[in-house]
């Protein structure tokens, strides 16, 4: 995959942890150990079984968005627990109470291990629970809530180590979609979207919680998470906010680059891609950029933007690259192969998840080896081949039934997680695990 959109020391460390004999089979964060939605563990089956699979364990949880984190033997999540009917499919800010928590279970058996609650008023749209995988990195685990609470937690018995609320401390309020950008570790820093002047973005001291840098100032805070990439001879901290793409120093957060774009509600969702020399990034209606990336320091040029018949524009899934071609779901529901730096649709299709196009269609792509998972909204897990000829559909089993609801239709938007040999996923009432073992 000729992607630098990894963080590179993660990446790094990654490979460090295998050679010394350590788990490699983890799935410690949203996108996995180097955020690039990328299975690397061996001894995985080729096709499913047909049908209904059989869980090796499933157990309770609430509402929510939030992928599952699997590390240290752990299952990390988190969610909703509500009296109010917050099933809700529109664009309004209603208000609706609820206690968010946050959850460990046992690997191996889904046994509760621990759990931390809070009281919360949602006033974000699709207001069914938090939407941010929880992410762990030297024996913390790190939870974002949908309105802005930061917890720090030990990963053992859940002691919580530190906590924020962003919306107060940097005078704030939510997005219309609540706070949904995945938080990034880097070294000793954990990176986060905040809000508020001067703070559009914020890095923590990630053991002690301490403020290390704050920099920018946006009309909101968007959901884009932060992304590192290697371009021009130095590290670049990516942040696409609502009214524009910046490049920081990851250390400082000086501004190396910024450049003008407007996402619409702020609806940029994806991490950037880089292929090649070129930065893409795009969102909700029809938004999509391509920057070319300079060689010699720090700095872009817009190649194009808004293409409406060519290229695609992720609204709730991140697309990947393989070979130079970007393979994604458009906001159409559409899956699609776009030629970089052209832009061309080399092909679109509405499968793996449906027959036609379904609108804000939804299938989480994950790349194992030659071939790819998909899991889609309709609760099915799915694998087939993706080349610059087509799509070609392997295999489907069902997992979970959809619980939430979208434009007018039965939805499960809930990211899964790969490790362990076994994929994770969960739903509104239940977090399963499934073997997929040879």
């Amino acid at each position: 995959m000729r992607t630098l959109t990894t963080n590179a020391l993660l990446g790094g460390l990654a490979i460090l942890l295998g050679s010394a004999g350590t788990r490699a089979d983890e799935w410690p964060q949203w996108m996995g150990p180097q955020r690039d939605n990328t299975w690397r563990e061996k001894g995985i089956l080729d096709k499913l079984p047909a049908g209904d699979m059989k869980p090796v364990w499933k157990a309770p949880i609430g509402g929510g968005y939030a992928g599952p984190a699997v590390a240290a033997g752990k299952v990390f999540a988190t969610d909703l627990v509500s009296k109010d009917d917050v099933k809700v499919d529109n664009f309004s800010r209603g208000k609706f109470t609820g206690n968010e928590r946050v959850l460990c279970y046992d690997e191996a058996t889904g046994k509760q291990l621990w759990k931390h609650e809070y009281p919360v008023t949602y006033s974000i749209s699709y207001p069914a629970g938090p939407r941010v995988t929880p992410t762990v990195a030297d024996g913390k685990v790190y939870f974002l809530g949908a309105e802005g609470k930061l917890i720090c937690c030990a990963i053992e018995d859940g002691k919580i180590i530190w906590q924020k609320d962003l919306k107060e401390e940097y005078k704030t309020k939510s997005a219309l979609w609540g706070y949904a950008s995945h938080p990034l570790v880097d070294g000793n820093k954990l990176i986060c979207l905040a809000g508020g002047e001067g703070s559009h973005v914020v890095a923590f001291d990630k053991d002690s919680g301490k403020e290390i840098w704050k920099a920018g100032t946006a009309k909101e805070q968007g959901y884009c998470p932060p992304t590192i990439i290697n371009a021009g001879g130095v590290r670049q901290l990516i942040i696409p906010s609502p009214d524009s793409v910046v490049s920081l120093d990851p250390e400082t957060g000086k501004q190396h680059w910024t450049t003008p774009y407007e996402a619409t509600n702020g609806s940029i969702i994806m991490s950037p891609l880089v292929i090649g020399n070129y930065l893409f990034i795009a969102g909700y209606s029809n938004k999509n950029l391509l920057l070319k990336l300079a060689k010699d320091k720090p700095a872009v040029e817009v190649v194009w933007k808004d293409q409406n018949k060519t290229a695609i524009s992720p609204v709730n899934v991140q697309p990947l690259v393989k070979d130079g071609v970007v393979y994604g779901f458009d906001q159409s529901g559409e899956l699609a192969a776009v030629e970089i730096p052209s832009g061309k649709r080399l092909w679109t299709t509405p499968e793996p998840l449906s027959k036609r196009p379904l609108g804000s269609g939804t299938a989480f792509i994950v790349r194992h080896e030659d071939k790819f998972f998909f899991f889609t909204e309709t609760g099915f897990l799915v694998t087939g081949t993706l080349t610059p000829k087509g799509f070609t559909e392997t295999s489907r089993a069902k997992l979970l039934p959809p619980t939430n609801n979208a434009f007018g239709r039965d939805v499960l938007w809930c990211a899964p997680a790969f490790a362990n040999k076994r994929v994770y996923v969960r739903n509104d009432s239940e977090i399963a695990a499934f073997d997929l073992s040879k």
